[in-house]
């Protein structure tokens, strides 16, 4: 069985995971879905982000010890992860000591290549991003991703990774991947960025000033700095370094991240990699912010959505129907609960809820079955290509559309042959065409495994015991 390997980023422990995580979330979990469909073995990693200024200073504020304090944030992280239904196969803490061991191992390393450095630097650092900041990213003396956010000036000795030895080797492993950065406006943002040249970048903290971090190896006054410790988690999940075997039978990743996550996930990360004498990942899917009436969410603006609310109301199909098709793939998206009841009352109880319904009516009172395809069949079908061709090139907006014209295609053939009149005067055709609507239906059931998974399960047992299924989605 081929095997498949996707992670996630992993969210920090000092907030509670909001939509855009969501966003993230859902849209690794379709693809996961689709790659077991088409029988891969799938290794679909996520996790927390346990280190790090920003969740040490929380923690502080809180009044707790810092491990307590991501304890409870990492029980509360995998509540929501269920409520999303996110098929993972492996949740990583980067407290985990088997994590731990393989950064400082991934240190030693970079270290014997003779990457990583001591030296005193004075920099401008965004708490909110973990990133230093040039004054060019600035406006106003703020960082854009974190406006009202105070700059911090960091003037210490620390060591840091010799990134800018790696323009060349990465501008090349840009050059023989042509699509290693997906949407391609993102990938040629980091060429460009790369094009301008490296700064080296700093990869650990002082213990006296911040000892919440994986120990420094051979230097007890250092702790690393998170983005180092963090990104190794993609290797050391599958087995890096103790079990080579293991890892070179799932590594390289497919990486999803946000578009604020591109420097790191594509341009540091990778020569990380390099510098450990280890392959690239396999691709970087960048996904965009999600706003609300064009503004960035914010809890000072009062406008942030919190998913699980979404999903007790509207449940988790509904939520991510929205994210899959709703938002764009390649460029930032919005929500708006306006936008939000409008899509769900066309597309889902008036569109795909009342598509079930009559149909199952008609199968129900005139005693139609039919045989069925495999889920897998069907995904497979030359009349699906250009939903799997949508979903490889990781436009999950673009093969939910497909799905929903084959919904619109069915309501149009029961409203053109009308079987519920039909079979008052000729039954045989009446039953042949509700045979077709009941296959129409079981196909587009199976499409929507990766995306909405209850919702076609539901749908598939209505068909299979041919009974009328409770309402899909009640009309808000």
């Amino acid at each position: 069985m081929k095997k498949f390997y996707i992670t996630t980023t992993l969210p920090y422990t000092n907030a509670p995971l909001h939509i855009g995580h969501a966003l993230e979330y859902v849209r690794a979990d379709s693809l996961a879905r689709y790659k077991r469909l088409q029988g891969h073995e799938v290794f679909f990693n996520t996790g927390s982000d346990e280190h790090g200024m920003k969740v040490y200073k929380k923690s502080l504020e809180e009044g707790k010890d810092t491990k307590e304090y991501t304890n409870g944030h990492v029980e509360s992280f995998k509540e929501q992860i269920k409520e999303l239904n996110i098929s993972y196969t492996n949740f990583v803490r980067t407290t985990d000591e088997d994590h731990m061991k393989a950064a400082q191992e991934f240190w030693k390393v970079c270290e014997a290549n003779g990457d990583i450095y001591k030296k005193n630097y004075k920099s401008k650092y965004c708490v909110g991003c973990e990133l230093e900041k040039t004054d060019s990213e600035l406006i106003k003396g703020e960082c854009p991703d974190h406006l009202g956010q105070e700059i911090e000036v960091i003037e210490e000795e620390n060591y840091f990774f010799r990134w800018s030895n790696y323009k060349d080797k990465l501008l090349e492993l840009y050059k023989s991947n042509s699509s290693f950065v997906v949407p391609e406006s993102r990938f040629n943002e980091i060429k460009a960025f790369v094009e301008r040249g490296l700064n080296d970048f700093s990869i650990s903290r002082l213990k006296e000033k911040m000892p919440w971090g994986v120990p420094v190896p051979g230097d007890e006054n250092h702790v690393m700095y998170v983005w180092f410790d963090a990104l190794t988690n993609y290797v050391s999940v599958v087995g890096w370094p103790n079990d080579m075997d293991t890892f070179r039978s799932w590594w390289p990743a497919l990486q999803f991240a946000g578009k604020d996550n591109l420097r790191a996930q594509s341009a540091m990360w990778q020569a990380m990699l390099m510098s450990a004498n280890l392959p690239p990942s396999k691709q970087i899917v960048i996904h965009g912010h999600i706003t609300s009436n064009g503004q960035k969410m914010s809890k000072s603006i009062g406008n942030v959505s919190n998913p699980l609310d979404i999903v007790n109301e509207y449940g988790t199909d509904a939520l991510r129907y929205y994210l899959t098709r709703e938002v764009s793939s390649v460029e930032d998206g919005d929500y708006t609960q306006e936008r939000f009841l409008e899509s769900y009352n066309a597309n889902l109880a008036n569109g795909l809820g009342n598509l079930v319904s009559r149909v199952l009516k008609m199968s129900v009172s005139y005693g139609v079955t039919t045989s069925l395809l495999d889920n897998d069949t069907v995904l497979n079908n030359e009349n699906n290509k250009e939903y799997r061709d949508s979903i490889d090139g990781y436009r999950l907006d673009n093969a939910t559309d497909f799905i929903w014209k084959k919904i619109g295609a069915l309501d149009s053939f029961v409203q053109d042959t009308q079987p519920f009149k039909t079979i008052k005067i000729d039954e045989e055709k009446a039953k042949k065409d509700v045979e077709y609507l009941l296959k129409g239906l079981w196909e587009i059931s199976a499409l929507l495994i990766p995306f909405m998974p209850q919702t076609a399960e539901k749908i598939q047992e209505a068909i299979r015991e041919n009974k009328i299924p409770e309402a899909l989605f009640m009309r808000k």
